[in-house]
């Protein structure tokens, strides 16, 4: 779950003043210590990659000893110094700039300006080819996690909610239902990737509301067939009852099956930023909580009713999946103004969707399919319907008190998908990213190498297809 309220920018461009003579007198004592590796020292197995000179430029931010603990970052990472000076900025006649050649290959590189960044303020680079690592920006390219354990950085970033809750919310003023949100906050903001989601045991007040929200008659004749055709299995395999609400550990493991998305745990609502993250990696944050018992039909936020039986079941259609995690993908490293067109999209899709089946509109968005009356609306003839387009989705208006202005309908998940794909490749980023299932992890493709990588993963790949169709042909006598 996100909030359509778009972060801030997350690194800015000022350079700290620093004490340059003191920290020089403290790089010559490291220095004599034979702190960092000597050049004619250093070896390279025959089997690890090729290292060229690749050059940093950083500005210091107004700490002791801070530019011995960037250069230490080096020697931790087996980084070879060649060449290490200060001058004068270029940029601000205050302050100076450390320039530091090193001998490194990408992975190495990736990996210092990620910890890097953490003590100084990166200024220009120049990877090992020569060729520009990213765009003259680079420095101002939002941290995105690379590998999945790394979203347990950003899943607590609740931005609204959680166990707080605005004075107009149905269960402001009960203190019991106050303290049970604070409880399912403590559980999420404690959840670590890897561990199994904690098992709840629901109150009886929680079942009765979940039982009055799951009794939707409409389903049939309103949502899309793919809907209709993995609803069912919510109960066969979680135990999706009216008088049962399944647990999220049984659902992650199912929809893992399925299409590859795990669930992990929230305590409210998340950055549009944080949230599509985690769709790169196919997690799909989700709440535990029950929405208050004073007004079942409404939520003034997504509760589990929501994600179970809005979200969950089309997160195991291997199409839909595919087209939520592609929007993610697009995601990473993008700015805020492109994230925020992304989650735009994301909501007129994935929350409020509608799809064309046998000639008639179908609902397959997720806020749709958990009200039932937009549910009505959207589909009752008289709402505003245009076709999606992400360049126009992108920029409408998102509401989130009344039915919306206008949904946008697509003849399938396929031709959104295309669609979303187009869209993707007008965002402005100096690379692009592709998921790995085997590590759960994006590889950023930024420069040659790790292109060329992707081509022999490739074409391997087709080597097993034209394997099979030689074999097909054998057996048909072709």
């Amino acid at each position: 779950m996100y909030s359509n309220k778009i972060e801030g920018p997350r690194r800015g461009r000022s350079f700290d003043s620093i004490n340059i003579a003191f920290e020089e007198k403290l790089l010559n004592n490291e220095i004599n210590k034979s702190t960092f590796t000597k050049i004619e020292e250093n070896t390279e197995k025959k089997n690890a990659p090729e290292k060229e000179r690749a050059t940093i430029i950083f500005s210091l931010k107004n700490e002791v000893g801070g530019l011995v603990k960037a250069l230490k970052l080096f020697q931790e990472n087996h980084v070879n110094l060649v060449h290490i000076e200060s001058r004068k900025s270029k940029r601000r006649n205050s302050e100076f700039e450390i320039f530091v050649d090193c001998d490194s290959n990408h992975e190495q590189l990736n990996e210092i300006i990620h910890l890097l960044r953490k003590h100084v303020n990166i200024v220009d680079m120049e990877p090992p080819d020569n060729s520009r690592l990213f765009e003259d920006d680079t420095y101002d390219v939002p941290w995105f996690p690379k590998k999945i354990s790394d979203l347990d950085k950003c899943a607590n970033r609740v931005l609204m909610y959680g166990s707080d809750l605005d004075a107009d919310h149905p269960g402001f003023k009960d203190n019991v239902y106050r303290k049970r949100r604070k409880y399912f906050a403590d559980l999420a903001m404690a959840y670590k990737h890897g561990v199994p989601i904690p098992r709840i045991e629901f109150t009886e007040e929680e079942v009765k509301t979940w039982g009055v929200v799951e009794l939707n008659k409409l389903y049939p004749t309103h949502a899309c067939r793919e809907y209709l055709k993995n609803l069912p299995l919510l109960s066969k395999y979680c135990e999706c009852r009216e008088d049962n609400i399944p647990q999220l550990e049984d659902v992650s493991r199912f929809l893992k099956e399925r299409t590859g998305f795990t669930i992990r745990p929230v305590a409210g609502y998340l950055s549009p930023r944080d949230f599509l993250a985690g769709l790169a990696f196919r997690v799909f944050h989700c709440t535990q909580y029950v929405r208050h018992s004073s007004d079942p039909l409404y939520t003034p936020e997504p509760d589990t009713c929501h994600e179970l039986l809005g979200h969950v079941p089309l997160l195991a259609e291997p199409s839909f999946a595919q087209f939520s995690q592609e929007i993610g993908l697009a995601s990473l490293g993008a700015s805020d103004d492109s994230v925020q067109k992304l989650a735009t999209c994301y909501f007129f899709t994935v929350e409020f969707g509608l799809c064309k089946q046998e000639g008639q509109l179908r609902a397959y968005g997720a806020g749709l399919l958990s009200s039932i009356s937009e549910l009505k609306h959207a589909l009752s003839g008289n709402a505003r319907i245009m076709p999606f387009d992400p360049k126009v989705t992108s920029k409408q208006e998102c509401i989130i008190t009344t039915f919306q202005d206008v949904y946008f309908v697509s003849d399938s998940f396929e031709e959104a998908k295309v669609k979303m794909r187009e869209f993707a490749k007008t965002i402005k980023r100096p690379f692009t990213v592709r998921y790995n299932p085997y590590t759960q992890s994006v590889d950023v493709l930024k420069d040659t190498p790790s292109i060329n990588s992707i081509v022999e993963e490739l074409q391997h790949e087709l080597d097993i297809v034209g394997d099979a169709l030689s074999r097909l042909n054998k057996q048909l006598g072709i």
